[in-house]
């Protein structure tokens, strides 16, 4: 049985503003396994960004801080860590991929160097020994004269190349967790599909336990095993992609899958949800779907419904499955007695 590399409990962060508290984070909970692919799904400012910025312990302070719950890498919590102990962790047990790999890359130092700075800090090996880990990385990751590459600036890259760079710094410590925000984003699809090949292979040949942030559910369709659906700083479904896919519970999860074309059919026009994500901390009561939500009905403007668990595996927080979830009560109830 898979053990937990990471478990997220009721995690809360906050942007302290000049106008009150806004929870960017709210309550969320979740768990990866050694060598799975969890997916992170949901529309910009849902806040997938800032839950693996707080697994990092990057949230900026001032004006953001994680103010409750916990984030536990192999049981230890690291809302409790030190500075000191956070830098030990990233960079070698945990790493990240960012979105942007042309702002992400220092324009005035090499890929080697940059790729060696991360080897230098996590070990006591000689310059050589360090040289000849960056050229194998890079090796690894597909990109071709590595040995030439490495005394190269970024600028003299293309955006395929930038971003193997970038799984090359996250993977060349060996990490047992690798975060992935949007690492597909602005590639053409010829090289959304390599990288997503490498980033399936790199798992496979390392046991590494990938979180996979991303608004593309043909990404999540490609490499999860399971899926996590955020909307508006809280988890609204989770469960394994198979039976999301197949039979999808929140409304808005439906809606998402609905967006995704289907080049089987022909239609005159694509669906999309109906307005927009609101502001963080603008829904003070109430479900935070339910303005979008074609099944809304009174109970949702004014109570925010539980993550209730479903007879079909899956989590979903919505009232129209709160009914489901007391018969599959009563029925494990019966059948104990």
């Amino acid at each position: 049985m898979s053990k937990a590399v990471l478990e997220v409990n009721n995690l809360m962060t906050s942007f302290f503003t000049d106008n009150g508290e806004v929870a960017a984070v709210d309550d969320v909970s979740f768990y990866i396994n050694e060598g799975e692919i969890l997916g992170i799904v949901g529309e910009s400012g849902c806040g997938k960004s800032v839950t693996s910025l707080s697994v990092m312990g990057l949230v900026p302070n001032p004006p953001g801080k994680i103010v409750g719950g916990e984030i536990l890498y192999k049981g230890e919590d690291l809302t409790k860590a030190s500075e000191k102990r956070m830098r030990e962790i990233r960079g070698n047990d945990i790493t990240m991929i960012f979105q942007e790999p042309m702002t992400s890359l220092n324009p005035l130092f090499t890929i080697g160097d940059q790729i060696m700075e991360t080897v230098r800090l996590h070990n006591k090996w000689n310059k050589k020994q360090i040289r000849e880990r960056a050229i194998e990385i890079l090796e690894l990751v597909g990109l071709p004269r590595a040995n030439e590459l490495i005394n190269e600036y970024p600028h003299q890259l293309s955006g395929g190349m930038r971003q193997r760079v970038m799984i090359a710094m996250a993977m060349v410590c060996n990490p047992q967790l690798l975060i992935a925000d949007e690492p597909t984003t602005a590639l053409d699809v010829t090289i959304q599909a390599q990288i997503l090949k490498l980033m399936k292979q790199l798992n496979k040949d390392y046991n590494t336990a990938i979180m996979m942030i991303t608004h593309d559910l043909g990404v999540v369709a490609e490499v999860c095993s399971r899926i996590v659906v955020m909307y508006a700083g809280k988890v609204v479904e989770e469960g394994d992609i198979e039976t999301i896919f197949k039979n999808p519970k929140h409304p808005y999860t439906v809606g998402l899958i609905k967006s995704v074309p289907d080049m089987r059919k022909k239609v005159e026009r694509l669906y999309s949800i109906p307005g927009n994500v609101p502001k963080p901390g603008s829904i003070k009561e109430g479900c935070r779907f339910a303005a979008r939500c074609e099944h809304a009905f009174e109970r949702c403007m004014t109570e925010s419904p539980e993550l209730y668990q479903t007879s079909g595996g899956q989590k979903v927080r919505c009232f129209l499955h709160e009914q489901e979830q007391q018969l599959d009560s009563n029925k494990q109830g019966v059948v104990s007695v």
